[in-house]
């Protein structure tokens, strides 16, 4: 019997965006999520993916490890990766205990990737020095390593210790993320893994040079060459003229906060929704052509689905699901 063919990681992405929000709306999407999360537990797939922001109208998500501590409570296997949390922006010992406990009920199935963020606005709105973030990140990245011991330490001229130890040992898989030789550096003078926000070889290379420099361990989660935020369907066409402005919406907005020397593995100059299908970043595909993407991603590779992007409405982000669920899963798995 011949081997089955290798899969690629499967993810769910969820910001949850809504163009126009209201309280109801909100909560529709939040549980909507939630449930989502655990239909794609139950099929095996692989990860859930969140992110943070801050200071928007659309409700971008601004809560990701709020809204992961539900996802655990709602699952059993599937994992979840919250990138990125601006973590800067968090008091440094309440995060060591919030992502050890959030550790500890999921049983290890956290994954953080620490950001330093690229929007002024988000600093502005929580008080915190945007000139200053990199001591801030340097801050609280060493406050969880030495929190995640259980042991005490110093901490801004105190003694403290931070309990219960994470249930992952040495400690909770945090990652640095970003496109920035500081970032790159800092992941390697912490031994920490990295994960750069575009595919960007270069930056690889020089977080391994100063990995041998400080003589610390580490590895690098790499992006594609181009990173594709699907959604499936039948009839992609109808779909691109009935939905397609969710998807636009969501990446014109995410656009306008690239600045200048930001890199990002999602990143349109789409400003129509011909453009934005011509480039092909936010992909409607059938269930075919879904299942081919993913034979030639193999196991190194991914399928991103984006069920609510841009405010998509709950419903057509269930069929997406159902499709990927019902007619391409099971042909990947032989």
């Amino acid at each position: 019997m011949s081997a089955l063919p290798a899969l690629p990681v499967t993810v769910v992405r969820f910001n949850l965006v809504d163009p126009a929000p209201t309280p109801d709306a909100l909560s529709a999407r939040y549980r909507a999520a939630v449930e989502m999360a655990a239909f794609a537990d139950d099929r095996g797939l692989t990860m859930i993916q969140t992110e943070e922001h801050h200071a928007t109208t659309n409700g971008w998500m601004p809560s990701p490890l709020t809204f992961a501590g539900a996802v655990f409570g709602a699952t059993r296997r599937i994992g979840v990766t919250v990138s990125a949390l601006i973590t800067p922006l968090h008091d440094p010992l309440r995060l060591a205990e919030d992502l050890a406990s959030l550790d500890l009920l999921s049983g290890g199935r956290l994954v953080t990737v620490a950001g330093i963020g690229y929007r002024p606005e988000e600093y502005a709105a929580h008080g915190r020095d945007w000139q200053g973030r990199g001591a801030l990140q340097d801050e609280v990245l060493g406050t969880l390593l030495s929190a995640w011991t259980g042991e005490p330490f110093r901490y801004r001229g105190r003694t403290v210790q931070v309990t219960p130890r994470p249930y992952t040992r040495p400690h909770p898989l945090l990652l640095i993320g970003g496109s920035s030789r500081a970032a790159a550096r800092r992941a390697a003078r912490l031994g920490l893994p990295f994960f750069p926000s575009a595919r960007l070889p270069g930056l690889e290379a020089y977080y391994h040079q100063q990995r041998a420099a400080f003589g610390t361990e580490g590895w690098v989660m790499q992006p594609p060459e181009r990173t594709c935020l699907l959604h499936v369907a039948e009839d992609p066409d109808r779909t691109w003229a009935e939905y397609g402005g969710h998807l636009l919406y969501e990446a014109r907005t995410y656009a306008s906060w690239q600045s200048t020397g930001i890199r990002s593995a999602v990143c349109s100059s789409a400003q129509d929704t011909a453009a934005l299908r011509e480039e092909g970043v936010y992909r409607v595909v059938t269930p075919d052509e879904c299942l081919r993407l993913a034979r030639e991603a193999g196991a190194q590779g991914s399928l991103i689905l984006h069920p609510l992007c841009g405010g998509m409405p709950v419903d057509e982000g269930w069929r997406s699901l159902h499709l990927f669920a019902e007619r391409v899963l099971p042909r990947l798995q032989g």
